[in-house]
């Protein structure tokens, strides 16, 4: 548990806040292993954060990719690849296409993300090529983080990765926009655990709330400004067709 004087500050900052961030939507995508109702390590982290984005009003949607049927591959619709089922169409979009905020979360396995976690990354960058409605790409104007969670090393490695694919796609990174929880070298105790826990590092806590408050405040500057201006950076004045290539434009 979050030591009593942490969790005050944290909830001072949250009731003091002078910028409003209530029409404001995120979306959090956990890649943990767990089945719900099991306990996810990761989405203990997670919590710390949509407490706070929760607490100014902001529509926060939780999604445990294990929980639904998400065939790999990039093609929008795994049902054209030959897949009985695809979830994550409708994931994509009732709350990934209208979200301002796209926060990634995974436990790490053998020093890596997970598996399910670079699945979604592969199902984001299925619906890279789609254009919003000033002819960018579909990311363009959308803010994303990384939450990160493991009881050995692999911290920053799993967050450079994440956070190169979220700006590849068109996502724009803020400052500081990543946090983890590695406790000890070797197996050891994970961030739930009530003696050793995470929730009582104040370093973790620290960068967890800055990732936070950092994604809220570029989403704000990017939902004010109208997103990221187009000069220069419009996909539909640029014709790249080649008749005899294979290759759609999202490889």
């Amino acid at each position: 548990m979050i030591p009593e004087k942490i969790q005050a500050f944290i909830d001072r900052q949250v009731a003091d806040s002078p910028t409003d961030y209530s029409d404001l939507r995120a979306v959090v995508i956990n890649g943990t292993l767990k089945r719900s109702p099991e306990i996810s390590q990761t989405e203990g982290l997670i919590k710390l954060s949509t407490n706070i984005m929760e607490g100014l009003g902001v529509q926060v949607d939780l999604v445990r990719t294990v929980d639904h049927v998400i065939p790999p591959g990039l093609l929008k619709d795994m049902r054209e690849g030959g897949w009985e089922r695809d979830d994550f169409p409708e994931i994509y979009q009732n709350l990934v296409a209208p979200a301002d905020i796209i926060i990634l979360a995974t436990p790490i396995w053998l020093g890596d993300q997970s598996s399910q976690t670079r699945l979604i990354i592969e199902r984001l960058y299925g619906w890279s090529s789609d254009l919003n409605e000033a002819g960018q790409w579909s990311y363009y104007g959308k803010v994303g983080g990384v939450i990160i969670t493991g009881n050995e090393d692999g911290g920053k490695h799993c967050a450079a990765q994440m956070m190169y694919a979220l700006q590849h796609i068109g996502v724009t990174i803020p400052p500081q926009s990543d946090t983890y929880w590695n406790g000890e070298a070797g197996p050891g105790p994970s961030y739930l655990d009530p003696e050793f826990g995470g929730d009582r590092n104040a370093w973790t806590t620290r960068n967890t709330a800055f990732m936070t408050w950092n994604v809220l405040h570029l989403a704000r500057m990017l939902k004010d400004a109208g997103g990221i201006p187009v000069y220069g950076n419009r996909s539909v004045e640029w014709d790249l067709s080649m008749p005899d290539s294979p290759n759609p434009e999202y490889r």
